[in-house]
């Protein structure tokens, strides 16, 4: 309904009708003590919870997770009109707000040096359900998904006419233990929302390599690669996988219902993470995710990213195509032996015994707000 006149135009007046709207909806709530606003997105939001809080009298918390400009700039660059009033405009609410969160300490500087604002550091958390799956439970999942997709179907038949099957685990029906596979592929998973701000053409790339290096002799598993997720680039990185040929290497691309996307990944061997962030300040929340099921991870490097990835200890950070293919090789080569460097970023993971959202929320946010009972 916003299709009329210059784009300009068209987003103002579409500004105008959500922030009337959200006014609206606000204000036929129950009077609360504070109002707490995930930013981005955060036009016309933290405008209109600030008008909220005045009628109110309440106190406005803004969690700060990345800044909408920078992400309207992978579209429209950093120079367009749109852009350079979305920036004045956080920053000028953004200092309006009574208290702030962030998820990095580069951003906490950021928000202090750029923006005069103080805000205090909460790491995002996994949930307590990101965690290792059981065996069992990996093989009801692949048996799952292995009848809408083709790389979680046995590829051998059993010796046994009581086992079930899928490419990765083999169940005794008569007693129902599990076992995993002999000579089963590695899996890698990846999870994605497919816009501009991750370049899947690099993991496809270091497939290629990963591909040569079998081809070449080298002792590496075959490897199925799931990548999950939906968004506007998925049909165009499908007609790139399409076009890829491989023997040794599998890819599928679903979408998982949402309690079998913890499953997975808790069943996974390794995690990659091509989240390049617009601010270079907001760490992925794919990886805080792989974390808590104690999935190592090789993650695209960015500015704050150590922050969340500690090279050589819960994972591998590379620069481009060429060494996220060495290290694919790396980690998988012998695979699967219980040693080496995937076998000891799993036990360093298991052993850090990191902080679950809602703990990290009670002891950081609880005192900031005065709440410590």
């Amino acid at each position: 309904c916003f299709a009329v006149g210059p784009k300009l135009l068209q987003y103002v007046i579409k500004v105008i009708v959500q922030a009337i709207q959200l006014l609206y909806t606000m204000l036929k709530i129950d009077q609360p003590s504070h109002i707490l606003l995930q930013n981005p997105p955060g036009l016309p939001s933290i405008a209109v919870a600030w008008v909220a809080c005045l009628f109110w009298r309440s106190k406005l918390i803004i969690d700060w997770h990345n800044y909408g400009y920078t992400i309207m700039s992978l579209s429209h660059g950093r120079n367009h009109p749109l852009v350079q009033i979305a920036k004045w405009y956080e920053k000028l609410f953004g200092r309006l707000s009574d208290y702030n969160l962030c998820v990095t300490n580069a951003m906490k500087e950021d928000l202090w040096v750029n923006c005069n604002i103080k805000a205090v550091t909460l790491y995002d958390k996994p949930a307590s359900y990101f965690k290792e799956t059981p065996l069992e439970l990996q093989h009801q999942l692949y048996m799952k998904l292995a009848k809408d997709y083709e790389p979680f179907k046995s590829r051998t038949e059993s010796v046994s006419s009581n086992a079930e099957m899928s490419a990765f685990t083999e169940m005794d029906e008569k007693n129902g233990h599990v076992i995993k596979t002999r000579g089963r592929p590695a899996l890698l998973i990846s999870s994605t929302s497919w816009t501009e701000d991750e370049d899947f053409s690099v993991l496809l790339k270091a497939l290629e390599d990963y591909e040569r290096y079998i081809n070449e002799g080298v002792k590496l598993p075959s490897l199925v690669c799931v990548i999950t997720g939906k968004g506007p680039l998925k049909d165009y990185y499908n007609r790139l996988i399409n076009k890829l040929h491989f023997k040794h290497i599998q890819i599928c691309t679903p979408w998982l219902e949402a309690e079998d996307y913890p499953l997975l990944l808790g069943s996974a061997d390794l995690g990659v993470c091509l989240h390049k962030s617009s601010s270079g300040l907001d760490l992925p929340m794919k990886v805080v995710d792989m974390f808590g099921c104690c999935l190592p991870v090789c993650a695209i490097h960015f500015e704050c990213l150590h922050e969340l990835v500690k090279h050589n200890e819960n994972g591998l950070i590379f620069r481009d195509s060429n060494e996220l293919a060495e290290q694919l090789k790396m980690l998988f080569l012998g695979f699967p032996k219980l040693e080496g460097k995937l076998h000891n970023f799993r036990k360093n993971l298991r052993v850090s015994k990191q902080l679950r959202w809602d703990e990290s929320w009670d002891q950081t946010v609880l005192p900031l707000l005065g709440w410590n009972d």
